[in-house]
């Protein structure tokens, strides 16, 4: 919590509680985005709708085949362009499926993974704006 005393202590000293809130949600939500992108790929496992990581990291985040295992290396969290890609595919492809009756409950299951990335997104957007 050391990088929110620094910066609480200058420019966001007239926010007072505000700041340490949004920092603390933060902190929260970079946790939530790592599981996040890591159920995503292991209900697409399960599924079979990818084989591995790289296929998953090309084909659902529009990224190279070593994107996952990179982030995972490094401990980054995905961008927002990362998630937005894998959440506009997981609502594409949830609305189609929950129109027929064999795939019901994985699109039901995509388009609540979706709508959880897109909350996730909202709130990191929000979380840059409100501290500039």
């Amino acid at each position: 919590m050391l990088f929110g005393k620094a910066l609480c202590a200058d420019k966001y000293r007239a926010m007072g509680g505000c700041f340490v809130y949004v920092v603390i949600y933060q902190l929260k939500e970079k946790k939530v985005a790592k599981v996040f992108i890591y159920e995503v790929f292991e209900l697409l496992s399960q599924i079979r709708a990818v084989d591995s990581e790289s296929e998953f990291s090309k084909d659902w985040l529009g990224r190279s085949e070593c994107y996952l295992r990179t982030l995972r290396f490094k401990q980054k969290e995905p961008s927002v362009g990362t998630l937005a890609i894998c959440a506009s595919k997981l609502q594409h492809y949830g609305k189609r499926m929950i129109l027929t009756e064999d795939h019901k409950r994985i699109g039901d299951q995509f388009l609540k993974l979706s709508e959880k990335c897109h909350k996730h997104i909202n709130a990191q957007s929000e979380a840059k704006w409100l501290v500039s």
